[in-house]
């Protein structure tokens, strides 16, 4: 496991420690990867696969899957009640930390991240393999749901020029001062660049190392601190489509221990569409 001293260390693990427990009964290895190629070029051994485009979003209207959805896709990952799922994937863990967000929506408390991802396991030339293991079909049920982890944009119209509100746009300086609208060869944009009003800007890379680990719990500290970002504050991160938004909530939520803490993950694709939502621009 994981010991340095985050408030949730127990939420992690390390690239030894899974590679300890590759064959541990009721465990499951899911990699979620931003390059949904990446599980067919090699994973680690037992891991299955999820593809965020097709599995983990409606195919129908723009939002998560549903409950019933959730439910018939864990079990055909052979995800039931008692298993422990380490989730791990590349980009430093971006939708691996959205599948981690998604199943604590939905309940799922047995769960955890790879710290590293898939970069420090490879860096460390840890084996992978092309072999898709066979799963033996589970069942799951959803049993309750978690809706204050989740901002909607009701929700930041609501709020929005409230004291102790505070925002946090995750994306990159350029996106945030409406330079660029969406990072290089990403597809799902918006009409307008910029961001939303009293947001700060503390991208997400500026939480992690260059192994792809988080960076140190002082370290986090001064980060969101030194932005006026507080505990005892109601706190919403967002980013383009919620995968890197899903990785600073994790780290606000589990590693820094603030109990308010949502993931806007309509994000800027949605804000920077809606008709009468206010933006800012730094150009």
């Amino acid at each position: 496991m994981v010991t340095q001293a985050y408030a949730h260390p127990e939420v992690m693990v390390t690239t030894q420690w899974v590679a300890d427990h590759l064959k541990d009964q009721g465990l499951r290895l899911v990699e979620v990867d931003v390059d949904t190629t990446q599980y067919e070029q090699g994973h680690i051994e037992g891991a299955v696969g999820w593809n965020w485009q097709t599995q983990l979003q409606d195919q129908v209207r723009r939002d998560i899957i549903s409950k019933e959805q959730l439910e018939e896709f864990l079990g055909r990952s052979g995800i039931g009640k008692d298993t422990l799922v380490i989730l791990y994937g590349d980009n430093n863990n971006w939708f691996a930390a959205y599948g981690f967000w998604l199943l604590k929506y939905y309940g799922y408390e047995n769960v955890k991240l790879m710290n590293g991802g898939r970069k420090k396991w490879v860096e460390e030339k840890r084996l992978l393999t092309k072999e898709v293991p066979k799963v033996a079909l589970a069942t799951y049920k959803v049993t309750k749901i978690s809706p204050e982890l989740r901002a909607t944009r009701d929700l930041i119209f609501e709020r929005l020029n409230k004291p102790g509100f505070p925002l946090v746009d995750v994306r990159s300086p350029d996106e945030y001062t409406g330079k660029i609208i969406a990072p290089p060869g990403m597809p799902e944009t918006a009409q307008r660049a910029g961001h939303i009003p009293t947001a700060q800007n503390i991208p997400w890379s500026q939480a992690v190392n260059d192994d792809g680990t988080f960076r140190s719990l002082n370290e986090l500290q001064s980060l969101y601190e030194g932005k006026g970002i507080k505990k005892d504050q109601e706190v919403i991160a967002y980013c383009r489509i919620g995968e890197r938004s899903s990785h600073s909530w994790f780290v606000l939520k589990y590693l820094l221990g603030y109990p308010n803490v949502r993931n806007y993950d309509g994000s800027w694709t949605e804000w920077g569409n809606l008709v009468n939502a206010p933006i800012e621009k730094n150009v």
